[in-house]
């Protein structure tokens, strides 16, 4: 919609005084300005034509928020935000002030990018983070699911309610149940309530590793990350072609430093009884059960294990 100086810009002398008033008496007639009279009795009839501008421009905002079409489509001069009128005494004298306030919608998109802010994946699916929760159709997708989504929601419900501690989730099942979803939305519940959060994709970042063999202060960047953040979910754990340095200068470190402190959660298609086997033999040292027993002393005692029973999820959809 025209602002007022782009409805008047080309009008002058007696016109533009007869056009301006006109708009004025509209004004004054509109409910929108006769609810802002109520709840400002100070504002007189010289001080609302004194600040014509500013009134025309806030009942356009108001009309336009009334017929919201969506953020996307905001038809307000700024994006998101809408013209709020208050009034304020200065030297002596009463004002009308207007200012831009965000609406519901931009309110809630900056919450949300703040909470994205504070999850940090890598190598993970990105619309597993992105596609929306529905706690309703999490429960309901699968009754087989039930047990282990309730407590994955009552893990969630504990650490708002008591803050986090250094016990983390061993969700394990068979392929497509939904094990990285759930941790996924785990993460973006916590990160509502202010906690950072990272998740990794084992296969591929064991590969990555490879390469930043070469890069030394990117190696020591991510694990600083991992080590530090206050959750952390290693996704498909088990999965991965697991070498000597990676499982005992890598994991090792961050996990070593990670327990009594902060909660590690892991996603597997293995119990933990199976993952230690995995974890204990490597394509270039064969198998070493002490080394395996080793890292497994750093994840079983800080882990509440669940198990995912249920449908594959990935095969129903095709």
């Amino acid at each position: 919609m025209e602002s007022l100086g782009q409805v008047l810009k080309q009008m002058k002398g007696p016109s533009f005084l007869k056009r301006s008033q006109a708009i004025f008496d509209e004004l004054l007639s509109d409910p929108i300005v006769k609810e802002l009279r109520e709840e400002h009795p100070e504002l007189d009839h010289d001080m609302l034509r004194t600040n014509l501008p500013r009134l025309y421009q806030y009942v356009n905002d108001r009309r336009n928020c009334g017929n919201c079409p969506g953020l996307a489509k905001c038809p307000n001069d700024f994006e998101g935000h809408f013209s709020k009128l208050e009034t304020s005494v200065l030297n002596g004298q009463l004002e009308l002030v207007e200012r831009k306030a965000p609406c519901s919608l931009q309110i809630a998109q900056q919450n949300e990018d703040q909470i994205k802010k504070r999850i940090r994946s890598f190598y993970v699916d990105e619309r597993a983070l992105q596609e929306g929760y529905n706690e309703v159709e999490i429960m309901g997708k699968d009754r087989l699911r039930a047990p282990a989504v309730n407590q994955v929601f009552r893990y969630i419900r504990d650490v708002k309610e008591q803050g986090l501690t250094p016990q983390g989730l061993y969700l394990y099942g068979s392929f497509g149940t939904g094990k990285t979803f759930l941790m996924s939305y785990l993460l973006h519940e916590l990160a509502i309530g202010g906690y950072t959060g990272v998740i990794v994709y084992m296969p591929e970042f064991v590969e990555d590793l490879k390469s930043m063999l070469q890069d030394n202060q990117k190696l020591k960047d991510t694990v600083e990350v991992m080590k530090n953040c206050d959750l952390l979910i290693f996704d498909d754990i088990g999965a991965e072609n697991i070498s000597p340095w990676v499982r005992d200068h890598v994991l090792g470190a961050i996990l070593n430093f990670r327990m009594n402190r902060k909660p590690t959660f892991y996603t597997s298609n293995y119990d933990l009884g199976g993952l230690e086997k995995h974890l204990s033999f490597t394509s270039k040292d064969g198998e070493e059960m002490h080394k395996g027993q080793r890292l497994m002393d750093r994840i079983s005692p800080f882990v509440d294990v669940v198990h995912l029973h249920g449908e594959n999820q990935r095969r129903s959809r095709n």
